[in-house]
């Protein structure tokens, strides 16, 4: 009897479903989650990346009549364009040190030590006395005005060019005497020596109706545009004859002189 009732209790144990193991259902659970939605995959955020700056190309180009115009370099070799207080030091302080060193027997040429000295010294004063020079200013000239310069600018357009663009020696400013005749520093209806225009550069270019021209470009933090109008007629008489004078407003405190050649 009592093998009969166990064997009726394996029968009933065999027919109950097998308890799910902690993995099976673990399994389970991962598979009732809701598959994922293809299609929509998020892109990767990627950092702004930085404008790139302007190139050299896009940089402000020449206005009026000079737009679009390639400029001349000025490579030409000058005498003028050499500073005789460089030379000059050079040449006093090399003497001056052979001098010496001959003079103690460093070098050889002892009887030559009173003569490098004698000279040595005079150079080298000379030399420091001319660094106190007044530099030459930048010239812009464009290959156009270039080709029209010995035809049509005038002999004073020439010498102008020519003044500026050397270095000075003596002078305080560069066409110091004509701005002190147009301006009249220090007389009745004329302008404080202080605030005397400052000439920072020129160029030389051709204007829309094809006459050459030179334009002195002056710094004047202290003047106003109608105090250079109102000496139009002095600059062309000044820089005359064959030539007329036309005021314009640069950048700043910059003021254009334009002197037009009418020698065509």
């Amino acid at each position: 009897m009592s093998v009969q009732c166990a064997a009726h209790a394996v029968r009933a144990l065999a027919v109950l479903p097998a308890p799910a193991s902690p993995r099976r259902r673990a399994t389970c659970v991962y598979l009732s989650l809701p598959p994922r939605r293809l299609g929509r995959a998020v892109a990767p955020i990627r950092a702004a990346e930085p404008s790139s700056p302007p190139s050299a190309a896009t940089a402000a180009q020449p206005t009026g009549a000079s737009a679009g115009k390639a400029a001349v370099p000025d490579d030409e070799f000058s005498l003028a364009k050499v500073s005789f207080g460089v030379i000059g030091l050079g040449v006093g302080i090399s003497l001056l040190s052979y001098g010496f060193g001959s003079y103690f027997n460093l070098l050889p040429g002892s009887e030559w030590s009173a003569l490098l000295l004698t000279y040595g010294f005079p150079l080298t004063i000379i030399g420091m006395a001319l660094k106190a020079k007044l530099k030459p200013v930048p010239c812009i000239t464009y290959a156009d005005a270039l080709a029209l310069r010995e035809k049509c600018a005038t002999p004073i357009l020439k010498q102008v060019r020519s003044d500026v663009t050397r270095f000075r020696y003596g002078d305080e400013q560069h066409l110091d005497e004509a701005l002190q005749r147009i301006f009249q520093y220090g007389l009745g209806g004329g302008i404080p020596r202080r605030n005397a225009p400052i000439l920072q550069k020129i160029r030389e270019e051709v204007t829309e109706d094809g006459k050459y021209s030179l334009v002195l470009v002056f710094e004047a933090k202290a003047l106003e545009l109608s105090d250079f109008e109102k000496r139009q007629a002095k600059f062309t008489s000044f820089f005359g004859p064959g030539i007329k004078a036309e005021i314009g407003k640069g950048s700043d405190d910059l003021y254009e002189v334009r002197l037009i050649s009418e020698t065509t």
